[in-house]
């Protein structure tokens, strides 16, 4: 049996366990895979397995957990010579939204500095493990929105919905447009923009990993709503219908589905990604730039950041405006580019993702 078969039938036979309520026997069938596969050391200490509840089917994690999980919510702390994080001037208020399609909480940054108009709006979506205070940590976007007045949505996945805290992405019923996580974060954004003076024509949503891949749908599903995408690690929109296509995907991606229209697009992944193929940030490119049709001019460059090679193309319409951008970092991981080590799933070395992300969201000029 090849590898990717091999790991594929051990994650079946990990769900089925679950379903059966064997949660100790499905946690340690998936260390098992998980290591054999090279994605987890062997000496990875195998987590408390959760108790099982009624409601969706729980998306694998790939991703070990991460030490904070184990301490209590708060403040981030350096570990291991990690960076220490620096507290953002602003506010950062806890809320929570209800809709039809469910409830979810969320953390809402809001700037020090007083609104000259309309705030830009970047929303934020966790990576599974994770979450708003992690992410927020981990990708220093506060600060940065400081620095430009943007206020910054954190969206909260619910342990209830997803046992390992990923967006069910990989789920059909929550790719769709008026259904599931993707309507009810686009109706969290619409009540946040409301409620907080925010700018409807500066709506911007990145995230990494599952939050990257539910970005991607956002922006696919609500052109009109999010003004530019920024996927780090994720998966083009539609990739998959269930677990088993969502952790093939991951692998290797197959056909993605055409878009009848895509805002602009900024595109981060590592070449040494070992949990979300880098393949899958070029699937995301082509599904975006295609839907804008032929006629984008296309430079490509190389850059050195902090000893790290990257490779960069960018994309321009007919009218010089920015529509694309493909960060391929060489050697880079499944971990935030240019992150704080104080948060989980970061890579320190650079180049920084949330900065060039938030210059390219900016960029944008309203039609």
């Amino acid at each position: 049996m090849k590898p990717l078969d091999q790991f594929i039938a051990q994650m079946v036979e990990s769900a089925r366990l679950a379903q059966a309520q064997d949660a100790p026997a499905a946690t340690a069938l998936i260390q098992k895979a998980l290591a054999e596969s090279g994605l987890l050391p062997q000496s990875a200490t195998t987590p408390t397995a959760p108790s099982p509840s009624p409601g969706p089917r729980p998306f694998v994690d790939l991703n070990a957990a991460p030490s904070w999980s184990a301490r209590p919510r708060g403040p981030a702390r350096a570990r291991g010579g990690a960076q220490h994080e620096v507290q953002a001037p602003g506010r950062f208020l806890a809320g929570s939204f209800t809709s039809g399609a469910g409830t979810r909480r969320y953390k809402l940054y809001v700037p020090a500095q007083p609104a000259s108009g309309p705030r830009p709006l970047v929303v934020m979506l966790h990576g599974c493990t994770q979450n708003p205070d992690d992410f927020a940590t981990g990708t220093t976007m506060n600060r940065l929105a400081e620095e430009h007045g943007c206020l910054v949505l954190y969206p909260e996945q619910d342990g209830a919905a997803n046992h390992s805290l990923c967006w069910n992405w990989f789920e059909t019923a929550h790719q769709q447009r008026g259904s599931g996580e993707a309507s009810l974060i686009a109706d969290m954004t619409r009540r946040v923009l409301a409620e907080h003076d925010g700018d409807p024509e500066r709506v911007f949503v990145a995230g990494l990993s599952a939050g990257g891949a539910m970005a991607a749908i956002l922006g696919a599903e609500y052109p009109e709503l999010y003004a530019a995408v920024g996927v780090h690690s994720g998966l083009a929109a539609g990739s998959a219908r269930d677990m088993i296509s969502g952790l093939k995907a991951m692998k290797q991606p197959g056909k993605w589905r055409p878009l009848r229209s895509a805002p602009p697009l900024i595109v981060f992944h590592g070449d040494a990604d070992h949990l979300v193929h880098a393949a899958n940030g070029e699937a995301v490119l082509a599904q975006f730039t295609a839907a804008r049709g032929p006629g984008l001019e296309r430079h490509t460059e190389g850059h050195d950041h902090a000893g790290r090679r990257c490779t960069v193309q960018s994309w321009r319409d007919g009218e010089g405006r920015p529509v694309a951008e493909h960060w391929l970092l060489h050697g880079a991981g499944h971990a935030w580019s240019g992150g704080n080590a104080a948060g989980s799933h970061t890579d320190a070395a650079g180049p920084s993702a949330s900065k060039e992300m938030l210059r390219f969201f900016l960029a944008q000029r309203p039609h």
